[in-house]
C-alpha cells in the first residue's frame, strides 16, 4: 500500500520542501499523480555546495572557467525551476560559497519577487557580490537574511514597510544605505546587524542616535561593536531621544569594555530599554587596543538612573578576570531585581583559581533579586555555581 500517496497534499508539501530541490524534482517520475508536487512547494532552498550541475568536457578543459560554467548552468536551473513553478513561493534560500556574480543575477530575483508572494528571503554569499536594493523595489518581504554581499542603494528604492525581521552579515554598505534600510522597517521586530564595516562619506557626521532612533520598535536585537566605530562618538549622550520600550533582548557582539566608549554605548542601551529582559555580551580580545585609546572610563556604579527592573537572564562570553567586567556584573546584580540566571563562560586563559575567585566575589556581592542562580564555567569546562537566597 502506497501509504505517503495517502497524506494530506500539506503534508507532502512540508516532507518536499525539507529534500534538496533537485530530490524534489525527482519524485516527479514515481507517478501520473507526483508529477506535480514538487512545482507547487511554497519553500525553494538552492545551495550550491550540494546542488548538481551537468557539465560537458569540452566546457571544462579550460581550469579557468570551470567555476563560471558551473555557476551559469546553476542560475540557468533555478531560472527553469522558478518558470516551472506554479503555486506561490513564500520561502526563497540561495547560498552560494564561489565568486562572481552572473550579470542577470540582478534581473533573475527582480522577476522572482514580483512573480511570486515570498516573505522570507535569504541569500548568502561569498564577498563580492553585488546587489542593488532596487530589486526589492515594493516587494511585501517579512523576513530578509544577507550574507557576505555589497549593498548599494537606488532611487526605486522605498524601504520595507513589511519587514519584521532582518538579518545583516558580513555585508558592505554605506552608512548612508544603513541607515535608509532601517528607516524603511517601520514594523521590523527582530534586528540582527552583524557587520563591523561601512563606508561614509569624510563629512558624514551622523551619530549613534541616527542609528537607534529607527530601532524603537525592535523587541530583539543584536549588534556587533565595530558598528560604532562609523558613527560620531565623541559626545555620546545618557538619553535617547525615543526610548527602546519594546526591546526584549539585547546582544552586543565583540565588545571592548575597555575602548573609550565600551561602556559608555553599555550604558545608553540598558538605560533606555526599561523592559529588557536578556542581555547577552561577547567580549572580544581587547589586546589589540593600543594605551592611548583608554581613557577614564565610564563608571557605570556612579549611575543611579540604572534600574533593570524586566532583566531576568544575563549571559556573558569570554569574561576576563579584571575589574571593569567584575564590576559590570557586580552592578548589573545589585541593580536586576527580577533577575533569575547569570551565566559567565570565562576566557580561555583564566585559571582555576581565578574562576573560583570570580564565583565568590559574585556570591557575596549585593543582589536585588530574592533568588538568582550565577554559574561561573571555564574553558576546561569546570563549573562553579552559586545560588543566592535573601
Amino acid at each position: 500500500m502506497d501509504i505517503i500517496s495517502t497524506l494530506p497534499l500539506n503534508i507532502i508539501e512540508t516532507i518536499l520542501c525539507f529534500l534538496p530541490i533537485q530530490d524534489a524534482a525527482r519524485t516527479s517520475i514515481l507517478s501520473r499523480e507526483w508529477r506535480y508536487h514538487w512545482i507547487k512547494i511554497p519553500k525553494l532552498s538552492f545551495i550550491e555546495e550540494t546542488f548538481q550541475v551537468s557539465t560537458d568536457s569540452d566546457e571544462l578543459s579550460d581550469t579557468g572557467n570551470q567555476e563560471m560554467i558551473k555557476k551559469r548552468k546553476l542560475f540557468d536551473a533555478i531560472d527553469h525551476i522558478l518558470q516551472l513553478h506554479e503555486d506561490p513561493i513564500h520561502e526563497f534560500t540561495l547560498s552560494m560559497v564561489t565568486e562572481g556574480t552572473p550579470q542577470d543575477f540582478d534581473c533573475m530575483m527582480f522577476l522572482m519577487l514580483h512573480r511570486n508572494t515570498i516573505k522570507k528571503l535569504k541569500l548568502e554569499f561569498v564577498p563580492g557580490y553585488t546587489f542593488h536594493l532596487g530589486v526589492f523595489a515594493s516587494h511585501p518581504l517579512t523576513d530578509l537574511h544577507l550574507v557576505g554581499c555589497s549593498l548599494y542603494s537606488e532611487p526605486l528604492f522605498e524601504g520595507f514597510a513589511n519587514l519584521s525581521s532582518l538579518y545583516i552579515q558580513d555585508v558592505t554598505a554605506s552608512k548612508e544605505t544603513l541607515l535608509l534600510i532601517l528607516s524603511g522597517c517601520p514594523l521590523l521586530k527582530n534586528a540582527t546587524l552583524d557587520i563591523d564595516y561601512l563606508t561614509y562619506p569624510e563629512n558624514d557626521d551622523s551619530t549613534v542616535i541616527n542609528l537607534f532612533e529607527y530601532l524603537t520598535m525592535v523587541e530583539n536585537l543584536t549588534l556587533r561593536f565595530g558598528i560604532f566605530e562609523y558613527f560620531a562618538l565623541d559626545d555620546i549622550p545618557q538619553k535617547l531621544s525615543i526610548a527602546l520600550v519594546h526591546l526584549k533582548y539585547l546582544c552586543l557582539k565583540d565588545i571592548c569594555f575597555i575602548h573609550s566608549c565600551g561602556l559608555l554605548i553599555i550604558a545608553l542601551l540598558i538605560k533606555n530599554s526599561p523592559n529588557l529582559e536578556k542581555l547577552k555580551l561577547e567580549i572580544l580580545d581587547d589586546s589589540w587596543v593600543e594605551i592611548y585609546e583608554r581613557r577614564d572610563l565610564f563608571t557605570l556604579e556612579d549611575d543611579s538612573n540604572i534600574w533593570l527592573e524586566h532583566l531576568n537572564e544575563l549571559e556573558i562570553v569570554n569574561m576576563i578576570y579584571r575589574d571593569v567586567e567584575l564590576d559590570f556584573v557586580k552592578l548589573i546584580l545589585a541593580k536586576s531585581p527580577a533577575l533569575k540566571k547569570v551565566r559567565i563562560l570565562l576566557y580561555n586563559e583564566v585559571a582555576k583559581d581565578e574562576e573560583l575567585q570570580i564565583s565568590e566575589i559574585f556570591k557575596q556581592c549585593s543582589h536585588a533579586s530574592s533568588v538568582v542562580d550565577v554559574v561561573v564555567e571555564g574553558i576546561r569546562g569546570s563549573c562553579t555555581s552559586s545560588r543566592c537566597v535573601m
